[in-house]
This record gives C-alpha cells, structure tokens and sequence, in this order.
C-alpha cells in the first residue's frame, strides 16, 4: 500500500487543475516581479556576460562589474589593466607569459632531444627548466588577474565581488578580506588534509595495483600478499583517492561562497531585542469568493518575532 500510495500521489498532484492549487497561494506570489526594473535586460539573469559590454568597458565607454571584467580578462589577457588604465603593465605581463611559454617550448624541446640521443639519460636539467617556464607563465598569467582585481574602482568595503575573486584566486583571501580571519586555517587545513590524503591514497593505490598485476601475470610471483587481497586494496584506495579529491573541490567551492555570502551580509545588522509577540486577528481566506456561499472570516492569533 505504501509504494502504491508513492506512486498515485505524484499523478494526483499533475493531474490537479492548476486554478486549485493556485487558490492555495496568494495570487500576488504569481505574478511579482523581483526586477526593480523589468524593462532593462541588465538586471536580469537571462544576460550573464555580453562582449559588446565587455569590449565597450575596456573602451571606456561604460562601468564594468567586476565579475564582467575578470570573466573576459580570463581569455582576454590583459583586459583588468585595459579598464583600469593602467596600460604601463601590459609590457610586464604579456611578457612575462610570452617568455614562460616561449623558455618552456625551448628546453622540452632540448629535454626530447636529449632523450632521443640517449634513451637511457638521467639528466633532467632541461625538463625542469621547461617545467619552471611554464609554471612562471601561469604565475603571470595569475598576476595579470590578481592585480586587475586589486586595482579595480570603485573600492567600496565591502565589495562581494572582489570578496568572491579574491577567494577564486587565493583559498581563504576572501575570508581574510571580509576580516573573517578565523576561518582561513579551517579551509586552508582542509584542503591541505585533502591534498595530503589524496597522496597518501594515490600512493597506496598505486603500491597495490603494481602488486595486483605481478600477481596475475607473473608466473613466478611469491610476495606474501595474493592477488586477491591486492584487488581488494587497489579497489579501495582507489575510491579513498577519489573522495579526496572531492573533498578539495568541496573545501575550494565552500570558501568562494562563503566569502561571497558573508560579505553581502556584513551590513546586516541583528538587534539585541529578540522578543515574541502574540495577539488576536482576523483571518479574511484569500478563497472566501471562491465559494457558494462565500467562506466567512475565523478569528485567531498572530504570532511575531522580533529580532
């Protein structure tokens, strides 16, 4: 009966006429407009990021919001210090991302070379090197959007917006911004615990499956541990590494939005004065002329927090 009634309840409530459960509500929730203005696309979310917005900001020709800008400066390098004028920098950045890629092209290029003309060389100078570039072109692509949030006008506190950023860019920053500081070493300590258990998993994984295939395809395997148990342990710590890694996305995406709620609301004031208030009223049913005869008035409480 119980999985009857789980199935029939669903179909009830489609096959019910929409004008009855819309009796159920006041009609002004229906028809409400949230939009301060319904006329102007801008404030709704149907226009999440426009380029003929964007490329007009960086001509200066209208305000960017500060997501706008670091959205299309993403692709766009370049375009936070377009807007802000501060054209002085582009040489620095362009040119520290063009000679990252460039130095990072040119040693793994030697690297692969090297390695052709001697398979077995343990020389990994150039690789190091490539790898250094490239993560020294990231590091100024980085700053490129780093500094373009900083500079970014107006510099009103707080601003959700450079809150949210900053936490995008730099875990905690955003709580540090919103002088929340006790929160910073809870999800920097929980990302670092993530990372430290994703390498701890990985390595056992790792450890296990190499045991998992000399078992099974080794004939003269005679570790202590059988392929079984092998199996067993790669499967699971496999799915430890898995949870980790979501752990660290979970902890990331968690600071952003936290940077970004708390500071909407740090002008929020709450009063001291939490008191309750109970007095009679009568309730006039929005359906009273829905009827024949109409429904009259009933007479209850009204119940108020005050906080």
């Amino acid at each position: 009966m119980r999985r009857i009634a789980c199935i029939l309840l669903p179909v009830l409530l489609f096959l019910l006429p929409g004008q009855v459960l819309r009796a159920q509500f006041r009609s002004e929730a229906f028809s409400q407009s949230y939009n301060s203005d319904p006329s102007d696309p801008n404030d709704t979310t149907d226009k999440l990021f426009s380029l003929k917005e964007y490329f007009g900001g960086l001509a200066h020709q209208n305000e960017l919001k500060i997501g706008t800008m670091f959205g299309g400066s993403m692709v766009f390098v370049g375009g936070c210090q377009i807007y802000n004028k501060d054209y002085w920098k582009l040489p620095i950045f362009y040119g520290g991302i063009a000679a990252g890629i460039y130095g990072g092209i040119h040693f793994n290029k030697l690297y692969q070379g090297q390695m052709e003309a001697d398979p077995l060389s343990t020389d990994t100078r150039n690789k190091t090197l490539s790898t250094l570039c490239f993560a020294g072109a990231g590091l100024a692509y980085w700053a490129s959007l780093m500094d373009g949030t900083i500079s970014y006008k107006p510099r009103y506190y707080p601003h959700p917006g450079r809150a949210t950023i900053y936490s995008i860019l730099v875990p905690g920053l955003g709580q540090a911004y919103n002088h929340e500081f006790w929160k910073v070493p809870i999800y920097i300590g929980g990302m670092i615990g993530s990372v430290h258990f994703y390498l701890n998993n990985k390595t056992n994984y790792e450890r296990y499956r190499r045991i998992y295939l000399e078992a099974t395809t080794s004939d003269h395997y005679t570790g202590p541990i059988p392929a079984e148990t092998a199996l067993y342990y790669r499967d699971v710590y496999r799915r430890y590494r898995d949870y980790s890694v979501l752990a660290l996305f979970a902890f990331y995406l968690l600071q952003v939005i936290d940077a970004n709620v708390f500071s909407y609301m740090h002008g929020f004031e709450m009063s001291d004065d939490l008191s309750l208030k109970v007095s009679p009223t009568v309730i006039a049913p929005d359906t009273q002329f829905a009827f024949a005869p109409p429904t009259t008035h009933a007479v209850g409480l009204s119940v108020g927090f005050r906080f």
